[in-house]
């Protein structure tokens, strides 16, 4: 018999996991997704939030930085949806543009950290040895400090800039992801089809990515969810320590900041980006928890 079918045998015969196994399609998944009224709020809210950051040039009535020196300081109105701030910006249009950049910084930046994780997870977790536990007493001194320090400290000698706010999540985020990696392949590398695909002599790799990742991909999906959750939180409180991105992007967190010395006069102007981060946050965490019940529960 060959791998495969070892790792048939072992995951694909069991009658209750059929559902399971078909809800890890993307339409099956999608499906899941919205069978519960919290994961299809949370699906909606991200789905409507990536809409606008592919949009959101297109449907901004104005420039992100366009001042209109005498609509300075108004509240909301028909003319301008969120109000403007106190040098005339239109805050709907900074909103709209400003989700492009949190979106594509945090959705990039843990894009990268879930494939170095995944990689150093699977190598960690089959080799053991040595390298296992250099690897994870490395990592464990990086997650014993918060993230948002770490972030801090990493940025404070880099530098702010787009590059710096990525290589920040990867550093931030991959020893988390190989943790959840290395422990998922701990409990799998001893099963039969990846003993049989050893024997067969087949490659480091493909033993790795053909064999072990499957059994990898459900604890991995929600781990990527959740990551992009916190990655998002994380880039809009550097932007609001003044660390992150700089102006004159409209970045939310940045918005936030520059908006709390004036908020008793356009209030506005600090909670419509503050609402955008919350309500982004907590749509993704909805979303991520669906993909958790629809990986594991069936």
């Amino acid at each position: 018999m060959t791998a495969a079918d070892f790792r048939t045998l072992e995951q694909g015969q069991a009658p209750a996991a059929q559902p399971a196994a078909a809800q890890r399609t993307p339409l099956g998944l999608l499906r899941a997704l919205f069978s519960r009224p919290a994961s299809a709020a949370g699906t909606v809210i991200f789905l409507l939030f990536l809409t606008l950051a592919l949009l959101g040039p297109l449907l901004a009535p104005y420039g992100a930085n366009e001042q209109i020196a005498a609509d300075a300081r108004q509240p909301p109105s028909a003319a301008h949806p969120f109000g403007t701030d106190t040098l005339g910006r239109d805050v709907f249009s900074r909103v709209l543009l400003g989700a492009r950049d949190i979106l594509s910084l945090a959705g990039f930046g843990t894009l990268l950290a879930v494939l170095s994780g995944t990689s150093l997870g699977l190598l960690s977790g089959y080799l053991g040895g040595w390298f296992d536990e250099l690897l994870m007493r490395f990592f464990d001194s990086l997650l014993a400090m918060p993230a948002l320090l770490l972030a801090l400290m990493l940025l404070g000698a880099a530098g702010p800039s787009r590059g710096s706010i990525l290589i920040v999540i990867v550093i931030v985020y991959t020893p988390i992801v190989a943790r959840v990696v290395r422990s998922v392949v701990l409990s799998v590398k001893s099963r039969g089809f990846v003993e049989t695909a050893r024997m067969q002599g087949e490659s480091l790799g493909a033993i790795l990515f053909l064999e072990i990742l499957p059994s990898v991909l459900p604890a991995l999906a929600v781990e990527a969810a959740l990551r992009f959750s916190y990655a998002i939180f994380l880039v809009a409180s550097l932007g609001f320590l003044g660390v992150g991105v700089q102006p004159p992007n409209p970045d939310w967190g940045l918005m936030v900041k520059e908006a709390r010395s004036s908020v008793a006069q356009v209030p506005w102007a600090m909670y419509f980006p503050a609402g955008a981060i919350a309500v982004l946050v907590v749509g993704v965490n909805l979303m991520a928890d669906g993909i958790r019940r629809a990986w594991t529960e069936g």
